[in-house]
């Protein structure tokens, strides 16, 4: 509501994805992630272009707003991806 008031929308959404739990602070790369993505989903707002605001994988992981229709649910997760496995390495090797 607040950003509402700011940007003149008359409808407010706000919503958080229930795929993804944290556990642990956020670093420098995490941080400058997320004001990258807040940066761009301020821009997309008031550009009135709708869409998710993420590393899009099927465009070379450009930061952009992707369609909804594109990520909605049921999409299986794919365990070997290589970002993937290097977390787990990093999770498996802390003592």
């Amino acid at each position: 509501k607040h950003f509402a008031k700011k940007v003149g929308a008359d409808k407010v959404l706000v919503q958080k994805s229930g795929y993804m739990a944290r556990s642990a602070a956020a670093n420098a790369a995490d941080r400058a992630l997320i004001e990258r993505c807040c940066q761009l989903a301020v821009q997309c707002g008031l550009q009135n272009n709708p869409g998710c605001i993420g590393e899009d994988e099927d465009q070379n992981d450009t930061l952009r707003a992707i369609e909804f229709p594109r990520i909605k649910g049921h999409k299986p997760f794919n365990i070997e991806q290589t970002w993937f496995k290097d977390l787990q390495t990093q999770i498996y090797s802390i003592q």
